[in-house]
């Protein structure tokens, strides 16, 4: 009797192991959608620096129309100043319009980038409070503010300005992502010339905030990232890492590769490694 007793034990013993296997097989974490949200929303936000930079460096209609390489902007974006007051604070307005402009970076704009600042952009303590308002990058809304503040140089002799960025980016596909931001942002080269496309610029700090589903994140910037402004390279970061955690999951480690001006990136989940395109 023993004999014929050991074979149902035997089954269920093996159909429980079965069983286990098959619900570890389902749940492989293999999403990489949050960490995606992220480099969006960091994108777009990095992008008003960019813009606010451009702006700064010469206050000029002419070099918004200009279509040269060094530009990220093109004709169809308009530069406005307030000319009533002539004391601090100032402010300035870029206007893409009411339908998309193609901008010299690969991305279309619409609506207004109104920048109010306290002095000029390279003086120490000078702060620049950025709002957008009706404002699309790709189709992606974007509401909200950031300010960014001028710290001086570093003992490096480099321009560091930090950076406190709270967005809304409303996806063009659908779902709302909130963008909790403190950074720091090292000019790194290409301070004293006039041109765009020899600066480079590093980026450090942290974000949270919630993604598209709802679910609360975290990130935090292990390894500078790096924005090569020369043509071809200033859409998307080029090196750098940071870890990017959604509520309840593994923490997610993102690499922007080696220096090589591309669109890819790499997202590390429980040592799993998935190549992406960055938006």
């Amino acid at each position: 009797m023993k004999k014929f007793r050991s074979i149902p034990l035997l089954f269920v013993s093996l159909t429980f192991l079965v069983s286990s296997c098959v619900k570890k097989t389902q749940e492989v974490d293999n999403d990489t959608d949050s960490a995606s949200e992220n480099f969006l929303a960091t994108g777009i936000a990095n992008d008003m620096n960019n813009i606010a930079d451009e702006a700064g460096r010469t206050k000029s209609l002419s070099s918004f129309k200009s279509a040269e390489a060094n530009s990220i902007l093109s004709s169809c974006a308009t530069l406005k100043f307030d000319t009533l007051v002539s004391t601090n604070p100032d402010s300035m307005t870029v206007n893409f319009g009411l339908s998309n402009c193609n901008c010299n970076d690969g991305r279309t704009r619409r609506g207004s980038l109104l920048f109010v600042y306290t002095g000029k952009y390279r003086d120490s303590l000078t702060s620049i409070t950025i709002t957008p308002i009706n404002y699309f990058v790709n189709d992606n809304g974007v509401s909200g503010s950031k300010v960014v503040q001028n710290k001086g140089h570093n003992p490096a002799g480099h321009l560091v300005y930090e950076i406190n960025e709270n967005l809304i980016i409303t996806k063009a596909g659908g779902g709302t992502i909130t963008h909790d931001a403190k950074r720091q942002r090292e000019w790194f080269s290409g301070e004293n010339t006039i041109v765009w496309s020899d600066d480079t610029y590093y980026i450090t700090g942290t974000a949270s905030g919630l993604n598209s589903n709802g679910k609360e994140y975290r990130s935090n910037i292990t390894k500078p990232l790096l924005r090569n402004m020369a043509l071809g390279c200033r859409r998307h970061f080029t090196s750098g890492e940071f870890e990017h955690t959604p509520l309840g999951k593994a923490t997610r480690k993102v690499d922007f590769g080696d220096g090589t001006c591309d669109n890819l990136a790499t997202v590390t989940i429980d040592g799993k490694v998935y190549k992406i395109e960055l938006p």
